[in-house]
């Protein structure tokens, strides 16, 4: 019969109770679980499903609640803590948390952070501890989705993956669509494992994308036009100012021309972002 080990999901026979948890057997071998790690009443002779982990010590434990990722199986892992000397710790579903060491996370001005989700599998090490393992660009090639000429100029949610000096690959939330972003098509360099909005610019032979993190031509607010709106969110949305505003009150306030701030106001409205009522500019 095989060793039960940390990281894997087995079903054992609940053997007896000992006061604040169970014993589990395989037949040859006991494994203790606590009843805080029980999610339903147990009877002895019972069958059920585990996940085994080491606790501190190495001795291997185990819980009911089942990983949502597990060794040789990818998903996504939510960034639950950030330590910048050992790594990123995410939830994989169960009640132990794991790490993503720093040697495994790219230059720390990237880093995930807190709620970031990472694309990973489970590992343990010789102790039988669990880490986590980022997927490579091998094991993408194999599980991405292939994307359709439908997607095109279509706006999709993804994260990153992998970062690179020439630009970020990324996966796809809603469907593993491979994605490549090159530098010259974003503002910032994202963080591994940052969601963000992803124009796809092409869809190529082989079902991988490349995409803009930029707004489209139309989508651009210009500079006047961005001062307005941080100026307006800044006074609660609602200003006093508009068409009818005189030169030098435009002036005083935002430093621009009557001209310029017409023109901005219109790049604003054109774009569904204010509305102009009785002498008044507002947010929509």
């Amino acid at each position: 019969m095989n060793e039960l080990k940390s990281g894997e999901v087995v079903e054992l026979t609940v053997l007896e109770e000992q006061g604040s948890r169970w014993i589990l057997t395989n037949g040859v071998d006991e494994i203790p679980v606590n009843s805080s790690e029980i999610n339903e009443p147990l009877t002895v002779g019972d069958r059920i499903k585990v996940f085994l982990y080491a606790d501190r010590r190495g001795d291997v434990q185990a819980t009911t609640v089942i990983p949502h990722i597990l060794q040789g199986e990818y998903g996504w892992a939510r960034v639950i803590k950030v330590s910048k000397k050992e790594g990123a710790f995410v939830d994989i579903g169960t009640t132990r948390e794991v790490l993503v060491k720093d040697e495994d996370l790219p230059i720390i001005d990237v880093w995930p952070e807190v709620g970031d989700y990472l694309f990973m599998t489970l590992r343990t090490d010789r102790n039988g501890d669990l880490f986590g393992r980022l997927a490579t660009e091998e094991k993408v090639n194999e599980l991405y989705e292939g994307a359709s000429e439908e997607l095109y100029n279509k706006n999709i949610k993804a994260r990153p993956y992998r970062l690179l000096p020439v630009g970020s690959f990324l996966l796809g939330v809603e469907a593993p669509y491979r994605i490549f972003v090159h530098n010259s098509e974003m503002e910032s360099e994202p963080r591994l494992g940052q969601e963000v909005e992803v124009r796809i610019i092409a869809v190529k032979e082989d079902g991988t994308l490349n995409g803009s993190m930029l707004p489209r031509n139309y989508e651009r607010l210009g500079q006047d036009a961005e001062k307005i709106l941080q100026y307006l969110k800044s006074v609660d949305g609602k200003m006093p100012f508009g068409d009818k505003s005189t030169p030098e009150e435009i002036l005083e306030m935002f430093d621009m021309s009557k001209g310029a701030f017409k023109r901005a106001l219109g790049t604003l409205m054109k774009t569904g972002r204010i509305k102009q009522q009785d002498g008044w500019t507002e947010l929509i």
